[in-house]
């Protein structure tokens, strides 16, 4: 089970019958990236400047090895360390009703309810945490949601570790066909970065960077 809430990693009877349609959601859906502004927007101006210089060593590491996973596992214990999963979800889901109506691409929202129209079981599949995107998702009206998942403690609390990789490039396509099946047909999906390249490669119908429209 996700952090999504009512929604959860869905399997492929859950989409019998219907085309399996996917979106990456920062910079697809979203015009930024939402995980980062959510971090600046929970800690204000002053936290978010301190927390910089305090993440400078994992900055100047992820310079030279890139690794996305390291360097948003840092985020995390820098501004999430042991804040609680009940008050991580009620803060993730002020934020998203406060940035939604500036931060959603118009064309993405076009596309997305078309699908919906045409019956599409919808899975936003991303590398951002499912807790911080799932009232995104819930607002949507997704089928589904894919994410990297934020670990807590025996006490419900942020460790600043995630469970399992970082849901990025080849760990997309086998995160959907652990949730679909192995032999699931992508009837469509749409990306903005090499981190969505696997997914768009197994897709009939991939559209890469098709949605720019702003607010």
């Amino acid at each position: 089970m996700s952090d999504m809430g009512s929604l959860h990693d869905l399997r492929q009877s859950d989409a019998a019958g219907r085309p399996i349609v996917a979106f990456d959601f920062e910079g697809t859906l979203t015009i930024r990236d939402s995980f980062t502004e959510f971090l600046r927007w929970r800690a204000g101006p002053g936290g978010w400047a301190l927390g910089l210089v305090k993440l400078a060593p994992a900055v100047a590491a992820y310079a030279r090895d890139r690794d996305r996973g390291r360097i948003k596992a840092a985020s995390v214990r820098e501004f999430l360390l042991g804040v609680d999963r009940a008050t991580l979800k009620a803060e993730a889901a002020r934020f998203a009703d406060e940035i939604w109506p500036r931060f959603m691409r118009p064309d993405a929202l076009a596309v997305w309810n078309d699908w919906g129209v045409r019956g599409a079981h919808r899975v936003i599949v991303t590398a951002s945490p499912t807790v911080t995107v799932a009232p995104f998702a819930r607002r949507l009206g997704a089928e589904g949601l894919l994410g990297t998942e934020m670990a807590f403690d025996s006490q419900d609390r942020v460790t600043g570790a995630f469970v399992g990789p970082n849901c990025r490039g080849e760990e997309k396509v086998r995160r959907l066909k652990a949730a679909y099946g192995q032999d699931m047909v992508l009837t469509a999906a749409y990306g903005d970065t090499s981190g969505d390249a696997e997914m768009l490669a197994m897709a009939r119908e991939a559209g890469f960077r098709v949605f720019r429209r702003k607010p």
